[in-house]
């Protein structure tokens, strides 16, 4: 059956969720976090899109834009295509990075464009992996709070203060009040999509029960064959990275990439 078309937004301006393939990891260290932001302003200059806010997770990315002269989908394509060119080049992998088609809502008002902005700002907080949204570099929150971010001009986040005021200063605390509410939103996605991160002793009770009769410090000297059945099940693990597992089990990050 043939997908359906994405309902365009009135205001040209959308949320959008893209995943990693299988919720695998897209993004290892900092370099490919600078890589994806670089490829974002890039085609942001080139298509004249406005980025309102973003937040990138280990194996999603957050993004609140305003279509410029391409289809939103068309440019989304296009930064997955040339981000996946890189990744597979830096971790010698191959075949699709991202999943399919990445998840998008329209934003069509400007209390539900607020709204969202708090949503993908607070994403690393409902993870648990910060207390407060603006202990998570990889996101735009900072720039909001009147920081700076990378890189540079990427955010356009003069729209959504002038929002709360006309004043820059009171805008920005104005904001941050608002940014960090506890709150119930639900934005594309349903909090039990966003998993809380394991920490090491939890990740080791899962893993252990991945193993059968061998134990953790065995896993890495098992033939190829069974060791590799083994890392299948570990990578399904629900809030366990690549990085944590490899670390755990004592192998490489790039065998676990490939299994």
């Amino acid at each position: 059956m043939p997908r359906s078309a994405r309902l365009k937004s009135s205001t040209g301006i959308y949320h959008i969720i893209n995943r990693g393939a299988n919720r695998q990891e897209i993004f290892h260290d900092d370099d490919d976090k600078i890589k994806f932001l670089e490829t974002l302003k890039r085609y942001k200059i080139r298509t004249a899109m406005k980025v309102y806010a973003w937040c990138l997770m280990d194996n999603h990315v957050h993004l609140l834009v305003k279509e410029g002269n391409e289809e939103i989908s068309l440019v989304m394509k296009r930064i997955g295509v040339s981000y996946a060119s890189y990744y597979n080049w830096k971790y010698h992998t191959n075949g699709h990075l991202f999943q399919d088609r990445f998840k998008s809502e329209n934003v069509e008002t400007q209390e539900y464009l607020i709204t969202v902005t708090r949503y993908i700002h607070q994403n690393p907080v409902k993870a648990g992996i910060v207390t407060s949204p603006e202990k998570w570099k990889w996101s735009s929150c900072l720039g909001y709070y009147g920081e700076s971010v990378y890189p540079t001009d990427l955010l356009e986040c003069n729209y959504i203060l002038h929002m709360f005021s006309p004043n820059w200063s009171i805008a920005q605390s104005r904001f941050k009040e608002f940014n960090e509410l506890q709150n119930t939103d639900k934005c594309l996605e349903d909090y039990d999509d966003i998993r809380r991160r394991l920490t090491d002793d939890e990740a080791r009770i899962e893993i252990k029960k991945c193993l059968g009769s061998y134990e953790i410090p065995q896993v890495k000297s098992l033939p190829s064959e069974q060791r590799n059945q083994i890392l299948r099940k570990v990578k399904k693990i629900e809030g366990l990275s690549l990085r944590q597992a490899a670390r755990i089990l004592g192998v490489s990050p790039n065998l676990l990439f490939k299994v």
